[in-house]
């Protein structure tokens, strides 16, 4: 029985000895750590020298894109030379030269649609037994020929004309007598160009014309002879 109370008496001592170390121990709070991040420092590439861009000037340098010179090849003919220009370029010394030759180009064209027509030089009577023709290119020599026909049948041909009177003399019919002066080329100045007179056997002038055709067309008179 006194071993249980000793027993007993020694448990409780226990007890009330570890109440008291365990209130005697004072809790003292951690405060926390005021850790502030760090910046990070960056870190910059080493600068680098850029080539300094310069604006070309198109008015003075016509190779803006720098384009290199071709290798020399010796099979080419003549120099090669760099068409590529920003600044305009005038072909003509005179603007105004491209409107006048085309006004020129054009007047020249409605001139050879007069001139390629036949032309009636008119119907004259005369009792006549002959009549003297002479004819002779009125402007410039410039190679004219001409064939003549008499009644539809060829007289003369390749005939040149000068600045001089040439001709012919021919014997009249009774009643019609057709002459047709027919152009074979047009000279270097143009058409055709001639002038004519007709005289009856006593030297009297029956007519005298001009006449200016295209190739391949005719000046026609008539005589009629009374």
């Amino acid at each position: 029985m006194k071993q249980i109370l000793f027993f007993i008496l020694i448990i409780g001592f226990v007890s009330n000895s570890f109440g008291q170390i365990e209130s005697n121990i004072k809790f003292k709070a951690i405060p926390p750590v005021n850790i502030k991040p760090k910046p990070k420092k960056e870190t910059l590439p080493p600068p680098t020298d850029l080539p300094k861009i310069v604006t070309p000037n198109v008015f003075k340098d016509t190779n803006i894109l720098n384009t290199k010179p071709k290798a020399d090849n010796s099979f080419q003919i003549g120099n090669a030379e760099n068409h590529f220009s920003m600044t305009p370029t005038n072909k003509f010394v005179n603007p105004g030269d491209w409107v006048k030759d085309r006004l020129n180009k054009k007047a020249d064209n409605e001139n050879q649609i007069v001139f390629r027509r036949n032309q009636d030089l008119g119907n004259f009577k005369t009792k006549s037994l002959t009549a003297k023709v002479s004819y002779r290119d009125y402007g410039e020599v410039d190679g004219d020929e001409i064939r003549v026909l008499l009644n539809d049948k060829t007289i003369a041909t390749g005939i040149m004309l000068d600045s001089q009177f040439q001709g012919f003399e021919i014997t009249l019919v009774d009643g019609f007598n057709k002459l047709d002066f027919e152009a074979l080329n047009q000279g270097a100045l143009g058409p055709n160009t001639a002038e004519f007179q007709v005289y009856d056997d006593k030297g009297t002038l029956i007519s005298a014309s001009q006449w200016n055709l295209g190739t391949g067309f005719k000046a026609t008179i008539v005589i009629t002879k009374e």
